[in-house]
């Protein structure tokens, strides 16, 4: 048998279940887990059988809530955050110390959780009927949801979004103590408490609305693949399709980490599931450490912004938008692929400049058998977008995409999807999910004070004051809150926040909606390779056993097409296919790839051979011309373009034929 990535140079693809029916791998487990940073409880056998039972009850509701019959909207979010709350404080402990086992004050909390919704389900109407008039136990029962809500963030998320949470509370409480433009007359606590639990502008509000909807059956919908061998199948197929050029291995952890990342939705675990072996294998053919590290933090970092499924974020967009979401898929296809054509091009160069070689033939997966494996497995994320396209809602995108990934199982002996491994994954999909639904509660939080003091509308007239109508200055105020709250916020809830309080800043100022959106989206997503707080950079630096900041800065540099395409499309939203037609956007698509190579060429000082500074900044100018839009711009940019690289190939043909004279 022909060896894999993951025998090469020794290394070895983690266990990608979060199972907890799996007992026989739980010590190896916990240890991956304190490595990525997760603190989540070493239980009992009977407890993690409980944990497992109610991760497949929850996955179970959920996907009949899809794809069947679903309660009313208010019942389905209640159910749906008290089963998450639930789950969290059976896993995850208050301090490191209550790992190995379960306090009585975190049983008082599952309690808690399960009241909070137990009391919506069962006085739904009850609660319609007295709206604007709660009684005591209304407002215990919406003090005990803000507080279990905060909680649960800081065990899964860190204390950043609880702080900024809690600061959004006080401002509500005691904003008449504050002077000048964000200043208000202060709102009671009763009023306080109802806004938060019992209007859809609080913790049920949009964010979890789409958790609740179509973003946990997207997670499933992953874990079941992942489960059938649907992430492996992919990194392999990445392999035998590049692997053998130049630099093979970095190209495939830019296209099998891309892949990923549109299935995780999270740049900090795709790192940890594909940089395990990725790494290694660029090191092993001769990348430096820190530059392997810095591929694999930009590809994975990118896979938010790829469709079609680009997270949470997206379908949170798709409902604070009113923009249907396959409409937003089609916004974001051309730069996502211009973003990852960037990435491909500099590892070759780097490749290149380095004198790298591929992957031998016996190194690679064969290319038939990897087919044969992925083909069915593709038919999921192939059917989603196909769906999308074609009009279907996510919901039932999602749903069906999930009973595709089931039967494209059932073709292959080692791909099928067996009651054990399918209680896996919906035990997996469900445990991913619930970081992501507790960190949408408490941004439903924010929003609600947002709406509830109208600081929204004080924040766009003190930005659009202080940058004067200038939208560049706008757009860099933007960038740098994004990247500032990304730094500390999952994507989903800084998009909430931005997307509420920035996002109509740059409207008035004449953006499009979907590229004011997206504009916010890129700069959280890219966050995570931003130093000097570079999450996913510093992880793949570990795996690599590189120097974090070499790393980051060297992911930076490779991510820095997703730092200009916003600049670009808000300003001129022809490369969103906003207000063009289709043959101006072929030619958009065309010169906007020449300006790639250009941008590839200046950032890595390859063209044909190495290249000097000064023709690097001149290529840098030249790329700019050609990713913006206009016919004077890309002729300027074309001739720049064309003169350079003539005179680097004739060079390199002469230096060709000196070394062959001699």
């Amino acid at each position: 048998m022909k060896p894999t990535p993951e025998n090469i140079e020794g290394t070895k693809r983690p266990d990608q279940s979060n199972g907890l029916m799996n007992q026989e791998n739980e010590p190896e487990k916990e240890e991956t887990q304190e490595a990525w940073g997760q603190q989540v409880r070493r239980l009992s056998k009977p407890l993690m059988r409980l944990t497992a039972i109610i991760a497949v009850l929850f996955s179970v509701y959920q996907l009949y809530s899809a794809g069947v019959a679903s309660l009313p909207a208010m019942q389905h979010r209640a159910i749906h955050l008290s089963f998450a709350l639930v789950l969290v404080f059976l896993l995850y402990p208050t301090t490191k110390k209550d790992r190995k086992k379960i306090p009585w004050w975190d049983w008082l909390c599952v309690a808690g959780s399960i009241a909070i919704g137990a009391y919506i389900v069962v006085n739904y109407m009850e609660l319609v009927y007295r709206q604007g008039n709660p009684n005591t136990w209304d407002l215990i029962m919406s003090a005990l949801a803000i507080f279990l809500c905060l909680e649960a963030s800081r065990r899964t998320m860190g204390w950043t979004l609880t702080l900024v949470a809690g600061a959004f509370l006080l401002y509500a409480l005691f904003g008449q103590y504050i002077p000048g433009t964000f200043g208000h007359n202060g709102y009671s606590i009763k009023r306080i408490l109802e806004q938060m639990y019992f209007t859809s502008e609080g913790i049920y509000g949009v964010a979890i609305y789409t958790t609740a909807s179509f973003v946990f059956t997207f997670i499933v919908f992953g874990a079941m693949l992942e489960a059938s061998g649907g992430g492996k199948a992919f990194i392999d197929l990445a392999f035998a399709l590049t692997g053998r050029f130049r630099g093979g291995p970095a190209k495939a952890a830019v296209v099998g980490s891309g892949l990923m990342g549109t299935i995780s939705g999270s740049s900090f675990a795709n790192v940890a599931s594909t940089g395990v072996f990725t790494i290694p294998l660029m090191k092993s053919v001769g990348y430096r450490p820190a530059f392997a590290g810095g591929v694999e933090a930009a590809a994975s970092s990118g896979g938010q912004i790829m469709p079609p499924v680009m997270g949470a974020a997206a379908f949170i967009m798709a409902e604070m938008t009113g923009i249907p979401y396959n409409q937003i898929v089609i916004h974001a296809l051309l730069p996502a692929i211009l973003y990852y054509f960037s990435i491909f091009l500099m590892v070759d160069y780097q490749a290149a400049k380095s004198g790298l070689k591929g992957l031998t033939k016996e190194q690679l997966p064969d290319l038939k058998e990897t087919l044969k494996k992925s083909i069915f497995l593709l038919a999921g994320p192939v059917g989603i977008l196909a769906m999308l396209l074609l009009g279907y809602t996510p919901i039932k995108a999602a749903f069906y995409g999930v009973i595709i990934v089931f039967v494209a199982s059932l073709f292959r002996k080692d791909t099928r999807l067996t009651l054990p491994k399918l209680l896996q994954a919906l035990e997996s999909g469900a445990k991913g999910a619930v970081g992501l639904i507790a960190a949408s509660a408490v941004a439903g939080i924010i929003v609600g004070v947002v709406t509830l003091t109208g600081v929204g509308l004080k924040f766009s007239d003190f930005v659009l004051q202080f940058a004067n109508n200038q939208l560049y200055l706008a757009l860099f105020l933007t960038m740098v809150a994004s990247i500032i709250l990304g730094m500390g916020l999952p994507t989903a809830a800084l998009y909430i926040i931005l997307g509420t309080l920035a996002a109509p800043v740059l409207v008035k100022m004449g953006v499009p909606v979907a590229a004011a959106h997206l504009f916010i989206f890129y700069f959280g997503c890219m966050a995570a390779v931003t130093p000097p707080v570079a999450l996913s950079s510093y992880l793949a630096a570990t795996i690599a056993k590189a120097k974090p900041m070499q790393t980051a800065l060297h992911g930076f540099k490779l991510s820095l097409a997703a730092f200009l395409l916003p600049f670009i499309f808000a300003v001129n939203p022809a490369l969103l296919f906003i207000d063009t037609t289709a043959g101006e956007f072929i030619w958009i698509t065309i010169t906007a790839i020449i300006g790639v190579f250009a941008l590839a060429s200046s950032l890595e000082g390859y063209m044909f051979r190495r290249i000097g500074r000064i023709h690097q900044v001149l290529l840098f100018i030249c790329a700019l011309l050609m990713l913006d839009p206009g016919m004077t711009t890309d002729f300027i940019g074309v001739i720049g373009i064309v003169l350079l690289a003539a005179y680097h190939y004739w060079n390199k043909r002469q230096e060709d034929i000196r070394t062959t004279a001699a």
